[in-house]
């Protein structure tokens, strides 16, 4: 079977020290700040800017009717969902893509709850772990981390490829069709959702005639 999030892409993290041990970088992450960061405008937040400038890439990634085009903005899409705001979480995704390409199942798994503990609200915390949980054949889990991520960010194109591939793999082929389309409608040039709605609307087809 072909990985169920091949679209996803475990992007590298920049290489970071083990200077500080990672049990007190995490309760530093605890540790409730004041309030959050401001641009040096004083205007919106960082995570106001961030949002701002996903919605412009989706927006492009909409209207975009070359595929080359397409990936370069969906590369910068991964990017803003990778930046979490936190350097421990960093870090921590960090060696957790580590250990999935290593084979470090558990070792990973340590990591991912960690990260999903320090922030619950990181989309994208949840959705690795989903790939995880794929990876570790328990669909289920990585199902319920899928809906998490999609309440977090309904427009996760990988996290809606990731559900049409489980529920096409478990024999739910017209809700797998739903979730190819609602992918496409993100984005609509992205050529793995494409092939598989024009496969399983071939075979509901099939099954009907």
């Amino acid at each position: 079977m072909r990985n169920v999030f091949a679209v996803l892409t475990l992007l590298a993290f920049p290489a970071a020290s083990a200077a500080m041990p990672v049990a007190a970088m995490a309760q530093q992450e605890r540790t409730p700040t004041a309030s959050p960061a401001k641009l040096p405008d004083g205007g919106a937040t960082v995570a106001q800017k961030r949002t701002a400038e996903l919605d412009s890439l989706f927006l492009e990634l909409r209207k975009a009717h070359d595929e080359a085009k397409a990936k370069r903005i969906a590369t910068q899409i991964y990017g803003l969902w990778n930046q979490s705001g936190s350097a421990t979480v960093d870090l921590m995704m960090q060696w957790a893509n580590a250990a999935i390409h290593e084979k470090k199942y558990p070792v990973a798994m340590d990591f991912l709850n960690e990260v999903i503990v320090l922030q619950p609200d990181y989309a994208e915390g949840w959705n690795r772990r989903a790939t995880l949980f794929f990876l570790m054949n328990d669909y289920g889990s990585a199902m319920r981390d899928i809906n998490r991520t999609l309440q977090l960010e309904p427009r996760h194109f990988a996290a809606l490829t990731g559900m049409g591939s489980i529920l096409k793999e478990t024999g739910r082929k017209e809700m797998a069709l739903r979730a190819y389309e609602r992918a496409l409608t993100v984005y609509p040039m992205l050529r793995e959702a494409q092939k598989e709605v024009g496969e399983i609307a071939d075979e509901l087809a099939g099954t009907r005639t």
